[in-house]
């Protein structure tokens, strides 16, 4: 995610001396330079949102008062006191009120928040239990990361808010993951990592470290997601002898399940999803005999119920491309179409694209594959680019109606 700097921030894991029960990793953080690799895999996580129906939230605001995070590797500080205070032992949070101290925690990065964790137990329970995080999605506070993936068992995720690098602890390995594509998918505090043969493996951000998550009902791959808020939803791909799939499931993120939806009109792989007003759209796809599907589908969630909008994605991809690269902003979908590299947003009214410009530069990818393109709060992004001796750039076009400011990682 490209936000202009020279500098990225990327904090590491220190387990705290006092804590052997738990093994809460608190957050340092060192300036790295020079550019990352490609991603293999990108997801957006839209952290903390209230609503998936476009409404704008409100980012966390800058606190004067925030410590000046900028330490090399040998000055990251420890917590001190077994996760208290240092001197008195007194809990901060009696000190100036809950209803004082939660207003103010509300309004720092969750990048922050493994060090106000060492604070003292309270802070920690608030961070670990989730509670910190249902308040902010009560009160309207977003934070959108982007989590990378660039080898295989790694991960990386990207604060645009604070220009910073957060280091993922590596996944656990498995075979699953080694010889054959992965599929992923941020909701809610957790960051899921899908594999064949049904594994399926959970990062969370409470605790820092990554789990084996349930699978879902009707394991699946290349198929159509979305999430909103603590919620996501999948439909169609194929199952493991290869059969296309139209059913669909949704997973809550606080209680780990998967809930089955009503199955959509058509089977179909390779398809994209979004949520828009209130509604979960899955769109274009193949069929069986690699039949190209231009259709969409919108499944509402108070009817329970799918309907076909024809020509939905005309001219997005083809048999042999990428799922249609789309993303929505503010309740509008937009488009990228690598065959022209054009920019393109979506006519609800009367069916159609509308080519706004072209993407901010010429991408290099395989038929779609290889590019991604992501919203990350009121921004849509394009991660790819031209390759050169030091790798590849990523591009990103700061706000869907500008012709978009490039620059490298």
């Amino acid at each position: 995610m490209m936000l202009e700097g020279k500098s990225y921030l990327v904090p590491r894991s220190l387990l705290s001396s006092c804590e052997t029960e738990t093994q809460w990793a608190y957050l340092a953080h060192e300036v790295l330079g020079g550019k990352r690799p490609a991603p293999e895999d990108v997801e957006v996580e839209d952290l903390d949102e209230a609503d998936g129906g476009g409404k704008r939230s409100k980012p966390p605001s800058p606190q004067p008062h925030t410590p000046d995070i900028s330490e090399g590797r040998g000055s990251s500080r420890h917590a001190s006191g077994c996760g208290e205070q240092q001197g008195t032992g007194s809990n901060p949070m009696n000190s100036i009120g809950r209803d004082l101290t939660l207003n103010c925690l509300l309004r720092l990065s969750r990048s922050d928040y493994g060090s106000v964790a060492s604070l003292s137990r309270d802070f920690r329970s608030m961070v670990r239990s989730g509670e910190i995080y249902r308040l902010r999605r009560q009160n309207g506070v977003a934070e959108h990361w982007v989590y990378f993936s660039c080898n295989v068992l790694e991960w990386d995720a990207y604060d645009p808010y604070r220009e910073r690098w957060i280091q993922v602890p590596k996944m656990p390995p498995d075979e699953c993951f080694m010889c054959s594509d992965k599929e992923s998918l941020a909701v809610g505090t957790e960051l899921l990592v899908f594999g064949m043969a049904r594994i399926v493996f959970r990062y969370s951000i409470l605790t820092n470290s990554w789990t084996r998550a349930h699978p879902m009902n009707s394991p699946r791959c290349l198929f159509g997601s979305t999430s909103v808020g603590e919620k996501a939803f999948v439909a169609g791909g194929t199952d493991s002898i290869g059969n296309i799939l139209s059913s669909a499931e949704m997973y809550d993120s606080e209680t780990h399940t998967w809930t089955p939806l009503p199955s959509m009109n058509r089977a179909r792989k390779m398809c994209s999803g979004v949520f828009m007003d209130g509604k979960f759209y899955v769109i274009g796809g193949v069929a069986n005999n690699n039949k190209l599907l231009t259709c969409g589908e919108e499944y509402d969630l108070k009817r329970r119920s799918w309907r076909i909008i024809e020509n939905m994605s005309e001219g997005l991809n083809g048999v042999t491309g990428a799922p249609p690269l789309i993303a929505v902003v503010s309740n509008e979908l937009y488009a990228a179409d690598y065959s022209e590299n054009d920019l393109k947003k979506y006519d609800k009214k009367n069916n159609r694209w509308i080519t706004l410009g072209k993407l901010p530069e010429r991408s290099v990818s395989m038929n779609g594959w290889g590019l991604a393109f992501r919203a990350c709060g009121d921004c849509l992004i394009v991660i790819g680019g031209p390759r050169t001796y030091t790798g590849r750039t990523i591009s990103s076009t700061h706000g869907p109606q500008t012709s978009g400011r490039l620059c490298g990682i």
